[in-house]
């Protein structure tokens, strides 16, 4: 399976990398720096850079649910390089942090409102959203300036893991309601912010709150008897 070089470092923009396997549902590697969909977190984009100098785009990267390999789906029409050929790999940095700020955001979101999470995602353009459980709309206000000084006090970023077994004995830490951390590979990742907030997730995230930088409350939404959605936007 493709080393997820991503799992430990969200900072490489550049590697180098040998082609597993490639046809029409993607190029596989021996290891990778691109994110795929999952979590609410889109797959990462970029391009692969092969000995010639030649460039193939990569327009998406996902996972295959069944065969849990990991794909890098090029542009339409690009040439597939060969198995056992050496590439470089750059993703699209300025894209990929932006998703890291804000993924890292929605994880101090569930920190400021003490409900459980029924959905969410993180969109490119600079939002995202969470969905609680909650029969009241929230202050809106209130939620706005506790999530920035929360992001002002640049609490660090700290990768651990823990086995499945700790994850069952711990049912606290998982804040999803809808969706559960992946288990059965026998460790769980969980990361940490500081001692605001600690949850399964595979996303990759800054390395501090402060990296996040002003965000406001775009809306609340109600989107259920017992449902509120809560929209983020950068407010630079």
């Amino acid at each position: 399976m493709t080393d997820e070089l991503f799992r430990e470092d969200g900072y490489l923009k550049r590697i180098e990398a040998r082609v597993e396997a490639c046809d029409e549902r993607g190029v596989r590697l021996d290891r990778t720096i691109f994110y795929p969909t999952g979590g609410g977190q889109p797959g990462d984009t970029g391009r692969m850079i092969r000995a010639d100098g030649s460039e193939l785009q990569v327009v998406d990267t996902r996972k295959e649910r069944e065969s849990g390999e990991l794909l890098h789906l090029l542009a339409e029409g690009s040439q597939c390089p060969g198995v056992g050929e050496t590439v470089t790999l750059e993703i699209d940095w300025e894209r990929r942090h932006r998703l890291m700020r804000m993924h890292s955001c929605m994880h101090l979101l569930c920190a400021v409102v003490p409900a459980g999470v029924t959905g969410g995602s993180v969109r490119d353009d600079g939002s995202a959203r969470l969905d609680f459980d909650l029969p009241e709309p929230p202050d809106k206000e209130a939620i706005g300036r506790e999530l920035n000084r929360l992001i002002q006090e640049d609490h660090p970023m700290e990768i651990r893991w823990i086995t499945d077994q700790e994850l069952e004995q711990q049912p606290e830490l998982v804040r999803t309601m809808s969706v559960k951390p992946p288990t059965g590979s026998g460790r769980v990742r969980l990361v940490r912010f500081g001692d605001v907030d600690l949850q399964p997730c595979g996303g990759t995230h800054v390395a501090s709150t402060a990296e996040i930088g002003p965000v406001r409350i775009r809306k609340i939404e109600k989107k259920g008897r017992r449902n509120r959605r809560i929209t983020v936007v950068f407010d630079d």
